[in-house]
């Protein structure tokens, strides 16, 4: 199974984006498709066995849409200055040719060549040309409409479409009437009809690209990180070349004041590192030999030579850009609502003109009246803003997610944090920076303490553990050499096991005393180290403790705060820990946190969070993404705390990029206000269509209120706006 995500282009509403859906997943070979109308994009899953991209994009193609390639980066596109150009010189001749038309109806000074009684010829002509323009401008609407009709997947454009030929065509029969000698049929041209509602589909559309490009700004901004050069060495030579010709393994070279090109790993030089735009830290961070860099990270000051691990796709930026694409393109299940019914609500407002045009006849209205509300209700009807309710919602709120930091890799979770009751922390890296010290030792064996850690730190050098690298840290603090380490074994949620020497050694928490049936003779002494909110490291060679050491950790800045917020909204807030009890109690009762669980291996983390969901609890689990990858996938949504390198870890829904708890509470109020938001789209869309189809219909002319197809098409354009500025009045609400 292979997937790609295609730019798309021709869809203007939810109606074209569900149409292309189904039409889609109806072929063989598709396993999954999900077709995003704001990001104007497709996520696809097929099998490589039986389709290809080229294969894909013919579907694509048949079904009335073109295929832009596969997404490379999301990026400003020289096409929107030609359409602005074309909007103005349109929105020009749309005043022209409606002065001409209609000016005479309010006494509005006639132009006289064009004069509808003295120059009936030159009017005609002169509206007739501006018409095909317009048509010609509006083509790719009439195209797609008729190609979805004949996909039985009708849609906006099909309701346009059939309008403005319709009453094209009823003009040019009445302007060969006029031809003919009835020179009162001039006075029912329906010209600037046709041409008006393709102005105000078009500018609903503009409006609408304007919205759409304002929603991608935070991605831009992600892509724009990166150089587009950047130096390297080919055989001790200095070569300036583009991100593109930069290859694994390469060596390149960043000075002060540059952006690292590409993810790597330093092999000459130190420097400091502003990586501000992933972790959220303004300090610079110190980089040296064996550090990792990340592209777009400033140099400010040093030298430094770096070997390329991950460039183009595999970068972190370009990780962070595709999974915000990729979440833009599934859909949370309140927006199948406006997919549902939008799929029936084109062909009922089709049969429903039909029936409406065939009435007036029976009912003995003149052909005129009969096809002037056929259009009416076409255009009036349009689902415009029923498609841009739930996906613009969702794109705006994920661009306020990407600024503060959250990166969400499903849309569903904007719909469902709102719903979180429980909150369940990781301790160590998680409510704590995972920055643990030493802080006291209990040394039962002959070495001196600089020996007893140079031990434990050569095999704690073999983790990625934070304990671990309070421990690695120490010895390069000292400047103490690592022992060759041989055998070694990581048994998760009891601790490590290595050979030095040819001795096993045993290091971990005093479960591993009990897996290796080792008697504990110093249980006051590990009392007294946790009882200073320590977690305690054993450390056993030939099957006796030599040692127990007391590692300290570092509580987060904002953690008590964000407890206090959570218990504010009525969630239930609790820490879930591998530590023992004590340790753990001690900072939960600093930062607020009531229930405490612990002493639990990673795979029990998992089964606590399956029972709160019996309990019919809505959890929310937050971890480090390492240890906690099982109760985090077992979450209702899983929240990882990390940054760098490990950006796109698979177990979690959503990763904090900065960093930050109050991510957390942030998180769940944008969900909050987005499902608010997305209710009044849908509610102010249907409102719109259930109030003006039956005044299209005629049901109120009793009342001597009507509408006619201008005036309809301006009415459509007017509740796209109302649903795109309640959608970014999002943009202003306070989330913290």
């Amino acid at each position: 199974m292979k997937h790609i995500i295609l730019n798309i282009e021709g869809m203007t509403c939810s109606a074209c984006s569900n149409g292309l859906e189904k039409y889609l997943s109806k072929q063989d070979g598709i396993i999954n498709v999900s077709v995003n109308l704001v990001m104007s994009n497709a996520s696809i899953e097929y099998d490589e066995r039986k389709l290809n991209q080229s294969k894909i994009e013919e579907f694509v193609k048949k079904a009335g849409f073109k295929s832009l390639g596969e997404f490379k980066e999301i990026k400003s596109n020289a096409k929107n200055k030609i359409e602005k150009i074309k909007f103005t010189v349109f929105t020009v001749l749309a005043i022209l040719l409606m002065y001409v038309s209609m000016g005479h109806m309010i006494n509005l000074p006639i132009i006289s060549f064009l004069d509808p009684h003295k120059c009936t010829i030159n009017y005609m002509l002169f509206l007739l040309v501006l018409t095909i323009c317009f048509i010609a401008y509006g083509f790719d609407i009439i195209r797609n409409g008729y190609k979805n009709l004949i996909h039985n997947t009708p849609n906006m454009d099909t309701l346009v479409g059939i309008g403005v030929i319709t009453s094209f065509l009823y003009s040019l029969y009445n302007m060969y009437l006029v031809f003919n000698g009835n020179q009162h049929q001039v006075m029912n041209l329906y010209f600037e009809s046709s041409a008006i509602v393709i102005y105000f589909v078009k500018l609903g559309r503009y409006i609408d690209g304007l919205s759409k490009d304002k929603t991608k700004e935070a991605i831009q901004k992600l892509v724009k990180i990166t150089p587009n050069k950047a130096i390297i060495k080919v055989k001790g030579k200095l070569k300036e070349v583009t991100l593109d010709e930069i290859h694994k393994g390469d060596i390149v070279i960043s000075k002060p004041g540059e952006k690292i090109a590409v993810d790597g790993e330093i092999i000459e030089g130190k420097a400091h590192l502003d990586e501000s735009f992933i972790t959220g830290e303004s300090k610079p961070v110190t980089k040296e030999k064996g550090h990792k860099v990340i592209a777009g990270s400033l140099n400010y000051d040093g030298y430094i030579e770096f070997k390329a691990e991950k460039i183009g796709k595999e970068s972190t930026v370009s990780e962070i850009v595709k999974l915000v694409v990729e979440a833009s393109n599934t859909k949370p299940p309140i927006a199948k609502i406006a997919d549902t019914v939008s799929g029936y609500f084109v062909p009922v407002v089709i049969v429903l003109a039909i029936l409406t045009f065939t009435i007036y006849l029976i009912l003995g209205q003149s052909f005129e009246t009969a096809i002037t509300t056929f259009v009416t209700i076409l255009v009036i009807a349009c689902p415009c803003s029923l498609g841009l309710a739930t996906p613009l919602a969702i794109i705006v709120s994920e661009g306020m997610c990407v600024t503060n930091g959250i990166l969400i890799k499903k849309s569903e979770v904007l719909e469902n944090a709102q719903k979180t009751n429980v909150v369940i922390f990781d301790k160590t890296g998680t409510l704590t920076y995972g920055q643990l010290k030493i802080s006291e030792i209990k040394n039962y064996s002959e070495m001196t303490e600089p020996e007893l850690l140079q031990l434990v730190g050569s095999i704690e050098n073999k983790t990625t553990h934070p304990i671990g690298k309070a421990f690695v840290d120490y010895l390069e603090e000292k400047k103490i050499s690592k022992l060759e380490v041989e055998e070694f074994e990581n048994i998760a949620g009891y601790g490590i096991v290595g050979r030095i020497n040819n001795n096993k050694i045993i290091i971990g928490n005093a479960k591993i005393l009990e897996k290796y049936n080792i008697k504990n003779k110093y249980k006051k002494d590990d009392k007294e180290l946790a009882s200073k909110g320590n977690s305690i490291i054993y450390v056993v060679e030939k099957e006796k403790i030599i040692a127990l050491i007391g590692v300290n950790d570092i509580i987060r800045n904002d953690a008590k705060e964000v407890i206090k917020v959570l218990s504010n909204m009525k969630i239930e807030t609790i820490m879930l820990t591998g530590d023992n009890n004590k340790t753990a109690e001690k900072i939960a009762n600093e930062i607020g946190i009531k229930n405490v669980i612990s002493n639990v291996l990673p795979k029990e983390k998992a089964n606590i969070v399956k029972e709160f969901k019996q309990r019919n609890k809505f959890v929310m689990m937050c971890g480090d993404g390492i240890n906690d990858s099982p109760a985090l996938a077992h979450s209702d949504i899983g929240v990882s705390v990390n940054s760098g390198t490990d950006i796109a870890m698979d177990s979690s829904d959503v990763i904090l990029t900065k960093n930050n708890l109050r991510s957390i509470t942030k998180l769940i109020n944008i969900s909050k206000n987005t499902i608010k938001n997305i209710k009044q789209n849908l509610f102010w869309a249907f409102f719109y269509n259930c109030l003006m189809i039956p005044v299209a219909m005629g049901l109120l002319k009793p009342f001597g209120f009507s509408i006619n197809p201008m005036i309809a098409s301006f009415a459509m354009v007017l509740s796209s706006i109302t649903v795109i500025l309640n959608t970014l009045r999002l943009r202003n609400i306070r989330i913290s």
